[in-house]
């Protein structure tokens, strides 16, 4: 059993329903037994049979349907923290089964999951928090099982803890998940270098209007560039480079800048605290961009940021 001290992260491959109420009834009955906060995310049908396996004790165990406790990873971590936020106290563990969502989404989608799985032993570092990643191999994905033991140091089976013999270093392993899209095309508008960021701005809003983009959707794509370009040039003396295309479903804007502060993969992921923090820009650009992906290679820091098209009826 983990000391409590700081965040454990687990997984649970199961492919029936009693493999997954061997490992959840358990985990939650050890940790209501304990005094912990409980949170179940995960399907409406597994929620059902851990609420019958729990029976009288089902109604201390807080629960969410997974499909919208957080449904792009930077909402899904502001949910984790907001549930230890409100639910922790002090000398207490808090327990969270957190079933990622696989089926239906894009292979770019597929593989920002993957990153952020990877993500939060660095996110969440340090937070007395246990949590246990179903996945339901009835369903998922095979990459996204062999992914499963790369992003978790250790996996469920029951009661039986086992070390993922495939783990791999959360910044090393974001490094290798490729970006399922090809490089900049050639015909790509460029902008920069520069250290001026109206320069960008004003790029960026010529682009938008191009792809389609109008009103308040342009507005907050702008405010996206602008706060990703204002995080690189904060040092002082770095310039930044703007490129924008278009793709199928979105507009792309990637940034450049060579000599900047080093960039960690999920720099942003954290929402802003009481006290203004230098990423809180980078948090923002994710919550107003379908994704942001940080690369760095050398001394060059790659931002690509991907914009919904206007034809995108969820945004309308």
């Amino acid at each position: 059993m983990p000391d409590g001290t700081g965040f454990v992260h687990h997984a649970c491959l199961y492919g029936t329903d009693a493999e997954f109420l061997a490992m959840a009834v358990p985990f939650v009955r050890d940790g209501l037994t304990a005094g912990e906060p409980v949170l179940a995310a995960t399907t409406p049908a597994n929620i059902d049979l851990l609420r019958r396996a729990l029976g009288e004790r089902a109604h201390a165990l807080d629960t969410a349907e997974t499909a919208y406790f957080g449904r792009r990873p930077v909402e899904r971590v502001s949910a984790f923290l907001r549930y230890h936020d409100r639910r922790a106290r002090p000398g207490r563990r808090v327990r969270m089964i957190a079933e990622p969502v696989w089926n239906g989404k894009s292979a770019r989608q597929v593989a920002e999951w993957k990153r952020m799985e990877s993500g939060l032993n660095v996110v969440l570092s340090g937070l007395p928090v246990w949590m246990i990643c179903p996945y339901d191999t009835r369903s998922t994905p095979d990459d996204v099982v062999r992914a499963a033991c790369a992003t978790h140091p250790a996996r469920v089976d029951g009661e039986r803890l086992i070390p993922c013999s495939a783990y791999a270093d959360p910044g090393a392993y974001v490094a290798g998940v490729p970006l399922p899209r090809a490089p900049a095309p050639p015909g790509a508008a460029r902008c920069g270098p520069t250290a001026r960021v109206p320069v960008l701005r004003a790029f960026a809003r010529d682009r938008a209007a191009a792809a389609g983009l109008a009103g308040e959707r342009l507005a907050l794509a702008v405010l996206a560039v602008c706060e990703a370009a204002g995080y690189l040039l904060a040092p002082g003396d770095v310039r930044v480079a703007l490129r924008a295309w278009e793709e199928p479903g979105a507009l792309v804007y990637e940034l450049l800048c060579a000599g900047s502060r080093p960039v960690h993969a999920f720099a942003g992921f954290r929402p802003p605290g009481r006290e203004a923090a230098p990423e809180d820009g980078l948090w923002l650009a994710r919550t107003l961009t379908d994704s942001l992906d940080i690369r760095t290679q050398g001394p060059l820091t790659r931002l690509t940021l991907h914009i919904p098209d206007p034809h995108d009826a969820e945004r309308l």
